[in-house]
């Protein structure tokens, strides 16, 4: 994989989700023709559906003999992609198209077509830690309880009309609900018991929005990151925010550890996401490190905390990428 990596063309895959796409013949348009003029060959297209929102269509990429599956929709379909990926050679490239990508927030990406193009062309990637929880898997990080709670009170609707500000409505209407009883064991310690609202596991640190919430947070350290969010008043949610929005050292009604496993354990069954996907409410949620798990195609290839080192030059060579395929 590395010689072929290194040099020569790549084959390449996209994992699409059509319904996150307004003009797919654009959209394929577009792909075909700028990797075609970096000289790769016409990629292999396969779409999702309401019953497999990726993994089967990456399973039947890696079958095709494929070096980099591009990840074309929201946050289901990215995590549904990383599922079939993980521990494979094959380097997980990010097109997003849905409101609040988490991935490609924390790569700079926003909605940036030409720069996911412009970052796999240019062949920059990481071999990044995951998270797992019950046999699925995060790149980013898992949430039980307020966070969950925004996503599911987050209309696509709003989120199609104002981007990702929706999830800022879905948010206050959770902002004054009761706090949830955790216990919380990291590693072999003596558990933790809070009242909290949110409980975070994460392996990066950065949120919808461009906002970093854990600032420590490295994608390869063998580690995650463990937030506990204990805001009662909506005093403590504004200076909260507020030390968030100013990258504070120290950020009020929130506790930060490290652990390689963690398991989380409420009264009473919680919402519960992964990278900004919602899965099955539960009391529990186990989450543990995959080390050196993931292929992933970043702006900046060397070691660095922050992913998106050199999004923002990516996207305007990726613009130019983009011309050179319309001429």
């Amino acid at each position: 994989m590395d010689g072929g990596w290194d040099k020569g063309a790549l084959r390449s895959a996209v994992v699409l989700n059509p319904v996150k796409v307004a003009d797919q013949d654009a959209l394929r348009r577009t792909v075909g023709d700028t990797l075609a003029a970096a000289g790769w060959p016409e990629p292999l297209w396969f779409e999702t559906t309401a019953d497999d929102p990726g993994r089967g269509q990456t399973e039947q990429a890696l079958a095709a003999g494929v070096d980099v599956v591009f990840a074309c929709g929201g946050d289901g379909t990215v995590r549904a992609c990383v599922d079939a990926l993980v521990g494979t050679e094959v380097v997980l490239a990010v097109l997003p198209q849905g409101t609040g990508n988490l991935l490609a927030a924390n790569l700079g990406l926003s909605d940036d077509l030409a720069a996911g193009l412009a970052v796999a062309v240019e062949r920059g990637r990481r071999l990044l830690d995951v998270g797992e929880v019950d046999g699925h898997h995060f790149a980013v990080m898992a949430g039980m309880g307020f966070d969950a709670q925004m996503l599911a009170a987050t209309s696509e609707t709003t989120k199609r009309r104002i981007g990702w500000p929706a999830y800022v409505v879905g948010a206050t209407r959770h902002l004054r609900d009761r706090p949830m009883k955790v216990r919380i064991r990291l590693d072999d310690q003596p558990p933790l018991r809070r009242r909290a609202r949110s409980v975070l596991v994460a392996n990066v640190g950065r949120l919808q929005g461009g906002l970093t919430l854990l600032t420590e947070a490295e994608p390869d350290d063998g580690y995650l990151d463990v937030a506990v969010l204990t805001p009662r008043t909506l005093r403590h949610w504004l200076s909260l925010g507020w030390a968030v929005l100013r990258r504070a050292e120290r950020v009020p009604r929130m506790e930060v550890y490290r652990a390689r496993r963690v398991e989380i354990s409420s009264n009473r069954n919680q919402p519960r996401e992964l990278d900004g996907d919602l899965i099955e409410p539960g009391r529990t949620l186990r989450a543990q490190i995959r080390r050196r798990a993931l292929w992933l195609c970043v702006p900046r290839p060397e070691r660095a905390p922050d992913l998106a080192e050199d999004a923002t030059a990516a996207a305007e060579r990726g613009e130019r990428l983009v011309e050179e395929g319309h001429p």
